[in-house]
């Protein structure tokens, strides 16, 4: 590649769109393209800047992103897809660093990667590991609970929570996707190997970012393990533990006084890049929380991370304060 990588953003006006490109517009290792705004649904011109790039987000609607993939016919442009539409498709790399040895090296060698659903990050960073361990069966019957800010739900979501005639049930958190067909339900199953999905209940509240996903556990549901602290140990060897370098990690040894968490704030993780995991209950029942920011390592930054590993820069450019 000679000189600076160039960049393109399809659908930059978006929320995802536009977090990428903020965290993108102060980067001088790299060319942002920028289309004419009269000209951003062109199909001609869309065409041009998805081919003329080295690299593309696609921060579109699903059947736009199938769309824009068609468009592409240079060989050597590399697609980040933010959309649902190939997070599960032979071909694309999952856009998950930390999932596994190998996926970092996945991710830098990929011309197609998928970029996870915020809901789907929170789930399987707890639940790939213990299943890749052995810990936990793949024929695990699992729950899940999810809180997100509503600024996930996208411009129109946005305005109705803003606007200053909202209604009164908009100020308290509401329970969502009720009969068990959420969109991040498939990669949730397929990426952690899980013979049935788990039992989903994202609920959305009345605050901009932040996300704390949920999988409670009985500890009879999981082999090799007996206490709490070998939960959390266990987990803290497969990620480690903060050293402010990870973009995820485990959280303190819930059975140490100091470090043991006895409440959770779902925006505590706002404006961060990072994930963090918490493990809390008793020896015999117990929760693990991934804690991180549904724009961040949940979207935005999740994609900035992957950029950065398909482009040969520091894993962590631009991401970590």
């Amino acid at each position: 590649m000679v000189g600076k990588p160039k960049v393109y953003i399809d659908g930059k006006e978006g929320t995802t769109g536009l977090q990428i490109y903020e965290r993108l517009g102060g980067r001088q290792d790299i060319e942002l393209l920028l289309i004419d705004e009269e000209k951003r649904k062109d199909p001609a011109e869309r065409k041009k800047f998805l081919n003329h790039a080295d690299l593309v987000f696609l921060c579109l609607p699903d059947a736009a992103a199938r769309e824009a993939v068609a468009m592409i016919d240079n060989p050597h442009t590399r697609v980040i897809d933010a959309s649902t539409a190939h997070r599960t498709a032979p071909g694309w790399v999952y856009g998950f660093p930390e999932l596994k040895p190998g996926q970092r090296e996945a991710i830098a060698a990929a011309k197609r990667v998928a970029n996870p659903g915020c809901h789907a990050t929170g789930f399987i960073s707890i639940v790939y590991p213990l299943v890749a361990m052995g810990l936990l069966p793949k024929d695990a019957a699992l729950s899940c609970f999810s809180l997100t800010g509503y600024s996930g739900g996208g411009k129109k979501m946005i305005a109705q929570y803003e606007a200053a005639d909202k209604g009164e049930a908009l100020f308290s958190p509401a329970i969502y996707a009720l009969p068990q067909g959420h969109k991040h339900l498939p990669e949730m199953q397929v990426i952690c190997g899980l013979e049935h999905p788990p039992v989903f209940s994202p609920i959305v509240d009345d605050y901009y970012k932040g996300m704390a996903t949920t999988v409670p556990l009985h500890r009879s549901q999981l082999t090799g393990v007996s206490t709490l602290h070998q939960v959390w140990q266990a987990m803290a060897d497969y990620y480690g533990t903060y050293d402010g370098k990870r973009l995820v990690y485990m959280a303190g040894d819930p059975t140490d006084s100091l470090d043991a968490a006895s409440k959770i704030y779902g925006n505590a993780k706002a404006g961060a890049n990072d994930l963090s995991l918490i493990v809390a209950g008793s020896d015999e029942a117990f929760t693990i929380t991934a804690l991180f920011d549904n724009l961040g390592k949940g979207a935005s930054g999740a994609a900035v991370q992957n950029m950065n590993l398909m482009l040969g820069f520091e894993e962590t450019a631009g991401l970590l304060s």
